[in-house]
């Protein structure tokens, strides 16, 4: 058995110079490509591979250069196998130690297990290559706890810096790589070095004093390695340089939405694990509040659970949501903003977190809401204008755009008949062409105007409406279209004119009860000598005369009759009698007369017996003066006929002639007082008919046609049987 020599050492500066300078390289080239693993989706693999061998090359070259650097008086030989094993415990361990890099999540524990099998990656290929030049080694227990302690601490905080510390992570300052090659380089130097102080050598052999007969393969390996180192260098070179411009495209894209869009970050379960400032300022929470919370933290309740479900049901299956979300700000306030969620898949298509770019919409909403009230308010008065008034829409040039169905309504004309024709289509004809040129002028200059107008429907009726005019301008103050909102006023307008006629009435009454009573005592002696004369008097031109007179006598004593029944009028005492009758007395008393004129007087009645309550004697009065005004409008004869029947339980009673019609314009005013279509009469006599009437509880209509006639229709109520 050979014995055991021990060996002492010193070591080659230069050689340990180039080994160190070789770890350094290695190991930034390594780290380089572990960091680049985080922000690329592709090349994983490539960039995992590469980093494993370059540090583990590294750990190599470090003990197997460093063996070469000690002048070692030993045997000389060499293991290849057990010096490649060395190499493959290296690239192993670091492999172990970096495969976690791939993976998103970050533990404590992973960080303690990259640290273990990098310190193992050291100690192996140190213990395995000194086993390689032929030497046992025996090592202090004290000595090899510290250093193998003191390499491990090396690794865990070089490896904390890189992938743990979230403030260095995020923020990527350019010295973090450099140190963290330094620290590495370090604890690999600093393991080499003190395994060394702490362990005794020995040769298997005997001692040779030359150099070793396989110096050329040791310069042939260490050739390779800075080959080796060399090329993964280069590689990592070219890959840094095209992830950099990448890295500066995303930092840029990163920096242009941190300036306009609210940013968060979340994992697989929605806890936040990242915020950007615009995220702070909005929910005016810091950063460390909302980092390890999920997004219940601003929920304001305005959405329902199933709003909720259906989101997490779109991203959990990889796809993009969009949407509109009410959140509430830590002091309680509510922001609305417009969300995009992108869900990140990984190589099983599930998605490892969740990126929400947020853009704030509060404003808009809130402008939103302001016109969404406006409208309702707009839709709640056109409501009510279209319920209570007539509205219609015209262009600047007086052309019908729009009306309302109240519009429709009332002119009888249906929307399609309205819709692109003028308002002359309504043209009353009552309205002078200076009455609408002082109201085009008006609007025209951006004045609203109002007034009065007489319309003229679709079936020939007349309708009043009070109007107001509203123009719309424009931005050059010129008139686009214009508003009408009209109010029918036709029933106020028929009240004033009876109330006119009241005025008429009174006023007629006061003259009758001022003069009435004076004239009849002249007039009844008057009479009374006239008549003593007519006795005496035998000359036939003075008879004449004198019943001239007389006539004339009578009939101011009519006049005055007139005027008594205005100024005191009786008290109507009804009575149910039999209407048939009554007519066919009247009827038969005027026959005489009519026959004198070549009229003809015909009564027809369905019932025999039509029963009324009313005053006799005022009744025939009425239907004296109504038949002898048609006997007096035919002064060439014609036909007059008395129709009376039952309708609706009211007793209807027409006294119709063929006589010469009485115009529209004129027929409106009858019944005025004074106003009359004879030239000898008075308008005394029909405004007296049409209050026995009224005082009857009934109402006169009166039909009219040029050259065809005039009916009176008297409408009375029926005696309930």
């Amino acid at each position: 058995m050979p014995a055991m020599t021990e060996i002492s050492v010193s070591f080659n500066p230069i050689l340990i110079f180039v080994a160190v300078l070789l770890t350094i390289m290695a190991s930034y080239t390594a780290l380089d490509l572990f960091t680049l693993i985080k922000s690329s989706d592709r090349n994983q693999k490539f960039l995992f591979l590469g980093g494993t061998f370059s540090l583990g090359i590294g750990i190599w070259i470090m003990n197997f250069i460093g063996m070469v650097a000690i002048n070692i008086n030993a045997s000389g030989s060499y293991n290849i196998p057990l010096t490649l094993l060395s190499m493959i415990f290296g690239i192993s361990f670091t492999g172990m130690a970096f495969n976690t890099v791939i993976e998103r999540e970050l533990k404590t524990g992973n960080l303690i297990a990259r640290s273990f099998f990098l310190t193992m990656a050291v100690l192996s290929t140190h213990v395995t290559g000194m086993f390689a030049v032929g030497m046992n080694v025996q090592f202090g227990p004290i000595i090899f706890l510290i250093s193998a302690l003191i390499i491990f601490v090396s690794f865990l905080f070089s490896l904390w810096m890189l992938f743990y510390s979230k403030s260095l992570s995020y923020s990527r300052p350019i010295w973090i790589k450099p140190l963290s090659a330094l620290i590495f380089t370090g604890a690999i130097v600093e393991g080499y070095f003190l395994l060394i102080r702490s362990s005794s050598l020995y040769s298997k052999g005997e001692i040779s004093k030359g150099s070793s007969p396989e110096t050329s393969l040791i310069y042939l390996v260490f050739f390779a390695g800075i080959l080796i180192l060399g090329g993964l260098i280069a590689s990592s070179t070219l890959i840094s340089k095209r992830l950099e411009a990448s890295d500066t495209h995303l930092h840029d894209i990163k920096a242009a939405l941190d300036e306009s869009s609210i940013v968060a970050i979340t994992d697989p379960k929605g806890i936040i694990t990242y915020v950007n400032d615009k995220f702070v300022e909005i929910s005016k929470y810091e950063e460390h509040e909302l980092i390890g919370k999920n997004h219940n933290i601003l929920n304001s309740g305005f959405h329902p659970p199933e709003f909720f479900q259906n989101l997490w049901k779109t991203i959990k299956s990889g796809e993009i949501w969009k949407g509109e979300i009410r959140n509430k700000a830590k002091d309680g306030s509510f922001y609305w903003v417009e969300t995009t969620i992108v869900p990140f898949l990984n190589k099983k298509n599930k998605p490892y977190q969740y990126v929400s770019i947020r853009t704030d919409i509060s404003a808009l909403k809130s402008a939103e809401a302001s016109l969404k009230h406006s409208l309702k308010e707009v839709n709640d008065v056109k409501f009510a204008l279209n319920q209570s008034s007539i509205i219609a829409f015209t262009d600047e040039k007086g052309t019908i755009t729009n009306v309302n169905e109240k519009f429709c309504e009332i002119s009888q004309y249906s929307r399609e008949e309205l819709i692109g024709q003028n308002h002359s289509i309504l043209n009353s004809g009552l309205h002078s062409k200076e009455f609408f040129k002082n109201l085009w002028k008006a609007i025209a200059q951006g004045e609203v105007w109002k007034g009065e107008i007489r319309n003229k429907a679709k079936d020939g009726s007349y309708y009043w409406v009070h109007t107001t005019i509203v123009p719309f301008l424009n931005a050059n103050g010129k008139p686009y279209q214009y508003l009408s909102i009209r109010n029918d006023i036709t029933e106020r307008k028929k009240t004033e004119e009876v109330l006119h006629q009241q005025d008429k009435l009174a006023a007629v009454g006061q003259l009758a009860a001022g003069v009435a009573h004076e004239i009849r005592n002249p007039l009844t002696t008057m009479k009374g000598y006239t008549e003593f004369l007519q006795l005496d008097e035998t000359h036939e031109e003075r008879q004449e005369y004198l019943s001239i007179i007389l006539d004339e006598i009578d009939r101011v004593n009519n006049i005055v009759e007139d005027f008594m029944v205005l100024a005191k009028p009786k008290a109507a005492e009804l009575e149910e009698r039999d209407i048939i009758p009554i007519i066919k007395n009247v009827v038969s008393f005027l026959e005489f007369e009519a026959r004198k004129r070549d009229v003809k007087i015909g009564f027809e009645y369905q019932q025999d017996i039509i029963q009324i309550e009313c005053d006799e004697n005022r009744l025939k009065q009425v239907f004296l003066n109504f038949i002898k005004n048609g006997i007096e409008a035919m002064p060439d004869g014609g036909d007059i006929t008395v129709r009376a029947s039952i309708i609706n339980n009211q007793v209807q009673i027409a006294i119709q002639d063929t006589g010469i019609g009485i115009p529209q314009e004129k027929l409106k005013k009858i019944g005025e007082p004074f106003f009359t279509t004879k030239k000898n009469g008075n308008g005394l006599g029909l405004m007296v008919s049409f209050k026995i009437i009224e005082s009857h509880n009934g109402k006169v209509f009166i039909e009219s046609e040029l050259n065809k006639g005039t009916t009176f229709n008297i409408v009375l109520p029926a005696k309930s049987a």
